[in-house]
């Protein structure tokens, strides 16, 4: 019998008790994760979040003493294997554009105002702990291609596998969820990664570049608010 895995540990920086502790409750209620950190601002952060404290950090983004994400860029320069996912009210995709490429992977974003599901949320922490990237399911199924972007050269099924993979499906997921074979999903997310023109040096690289140019270059479709 194999050896059951650790937990991998979660750290919470959110400024609100009541829904900090619904957090804990819900990831402590997993199998595979556990809370070992929490805090409520800036500074008990940068003491309690010392280097390999955590897998994965939950960080809001307005907390009362500071930016949530300067404070994560920071973890991160102490720490680069550590994943972040940004909680937050506000839109903070602009912000994951601007980090430089060496730094995309491992980072993820949920809005606290879509309709997140608990599901969601739990799965997003696992994946971006392993260096993978999640983007808000609710905000990028608003999104359609800008015209005359990169995006628009897309066949509809091709940006529909996108978008999957956006989420942080694995090709395996986005196979399911398309009904076709693995195979078929590893040519399309191929085709995807040559018009986008974002082919890395490795599998991660292509996949985060991929998702934040569906951000960069998608449009609120017509009559979605």
């Amino acid at each position: 019998m194999s050896e059951q895995q650790e937990p991998l540990r979660v750290a919470i920086v959110e400024d609100q008790p009541l829904f900090s502790s619904l957090l804990e409750s819900l990831i402590n209620n997993s199998d595979d994760l556990a809370v070992v950190i929490s805090c409520q601002n800036v500074q008990d952060a940068r003491e309690q979040l010392t280097v390999d404290a955590a897998d994965v950090v939950l960080m809001d983004i307005g907390l009362p003493d500071g930016n949530g994400f300067g404070l994560a860029r920071s973890l991160r320069n102490r720490q680069p294997g550590l994943g972040i996912l940004l909680l937050s009210a506000h839109d903070v995709m602009d912000l994951l554009l601007a980090l430089p490429p060496k730094e995309r992977t491992g980072w993820s974003y949920l809005s606290k105002d879509s309709a997140t599901s608990s599901e969601v949320l739990l799965n997003a922490l696992r994946i971006t702990a392993r260096g993978g990237s999640v983007l808000d399911p609710t905000l990028l199924r608003k999104l359609v291609p800008r015209h005359n972007s990169p995006l628009a050269q897309l066949s509809p099924r091709q940006f529909d596998a996108l978008r999957l993979l956006a989420e942080g499906r694995s090709n395996a997921a986005i196979a399911r969820e398309m009904d076709i074979t693995s195979h078929s999903v590893d040519n399309l997310l191929n085709t995807v990664y040559g018009v986008l023109g974002v082919r890395g040096d490795f599998e991660a690289n292509s996949r985060v570049a991929a998702a934040l140019m569906m951000v960069r270059h998608g449009a609120p479709a017509e009559g979605v608010s």
